[in-house]
């Protein structure tokens, strides 16, 4: 416990810091702080390469050069911020524990594209990896934050098209609400070290614009969730979205989805980022890895 409230007191230094009313700053933050902290596993090789000129890498595990099991991971950062860069570090220990391909792509960023800019980048990403001939049984979805309810919100659209579904997701802290009408959103202010909860219905309406925040594209929790493939999420209970981690979960079981979902007693948004300093990520981690494996037959 002294680790986590370790990591906390530093987040949240620099949360003080922030400027979060200035979207190209924070974006230039979180992108400094990947360069700093970011590493290509040494048990994984990486192809940068494009998609219709959108930037995109496989992280491949080095145990299973030639796998044909999938995972497409949308990073998070509030639908303006984070990329492949931001987010190569931890989803290279994911890769290599589940041991299957990973696809990061960089979608398109608000306040330059707006809904439903990242919905249709990651249905092209996902149609690319069904042209080059992986099946949609042997593909997962994943994200973190943002790019969690981007993952939800895609195969909503997927399902409402009539597309074939990937055969599960992972979920870590999920946004599912952009309206915030979650009772956590205001309890758990004082105790969130990662996010700041002035700053999420700017964040909302800079990624919406007019467009409405309860689109169940957007904002999943207010969708129909039949028919939906397995879902795994994670959340802490020291966040400002937990209610949306954990009424989506009720939802989706109501309406049948096989749904799991793990609660993290103290700990906060994406804590599994920092698996190098604590415990309890790297172990996280590997339930994700797990589920992931166990579902695509890796």
């Amino acid at each position: 416990m002294i680790l986590l409230w370790f990591v906390k007191w530093l987040i949240r230094r620099v949360q003080r810091n922030a400027d979060w009313r200035n979207i190209k700053r924070v974006r230039g933050g979180f992108e400094k702080i990947g360069r700093r902290f970011d590493f290509k596993s040494k048990k994984c090789t990486y192809e940068p390469f494009t998609i219709d000129c959108m930037r995109a890498e496989w992280l491949i595990p080095k145990a299973a050069p030639d796998t044909d099991k999938v995972l497409l991971y949308l990073h998070g950062g509030g639908y303006a911020a984070g990329s492949i860069n931001t987010h190569r570090q931890h989803i290279s220990q994911i890769t290599a524990l589940a041991n299957v391909r990973t696809l990061m792509i960089d979608y398109r960023l608000a306040p330059e594209n707006k809904f439903p800019a990242p919905i249709e980048d990651a249905v092209k990403a996902y149609d690319y990896l069904l042209a080059q001939g992986y099946k949609r049984e042997h593909i997962a979805f994943g994200g973190d934050s943002a790019g969690g309810g981007l993952a939800l919100g895609t195969m909503l659209w997927l399902r409402d098209h009539q597309r074939q579904l990937p055969q599960c997701a992972v979920c870590l802290s999920p946004w599912t609400d952009l309206t915030h009408s979650g009772d956590s959103f205001a309890a758990h202010d004082k105790i969130e070290p990662m996010l700041i909860a002035e700053a999420m219905p700017h964040w909302a309406e800079n990624y919406m614009g007019n467009a409405d925040l309860s689109n169940p594209y957007a904002s999943p929790l207010f969708g129909d969730l039949r028919g939906l493939p397995p879902i795994y999420i994670q959340v802490g209970t020291a966040e400002l979205l937990l209610d949306d981690s954990l009424r989506f979960a009720a939802k989706a079981k109501e309406a049948g989805v096989d749904v799991s979902i793990d609660v993290y007693q103290g700990f906060f948004h994406v804590f599994q980022a920092f698996f190098m300093i604590l415990p309890t990520a790297r172990r996280a981690n590997k339930k994700l890895a797990a589920f992931i494996a166990s579902h695509l037959g890796a």
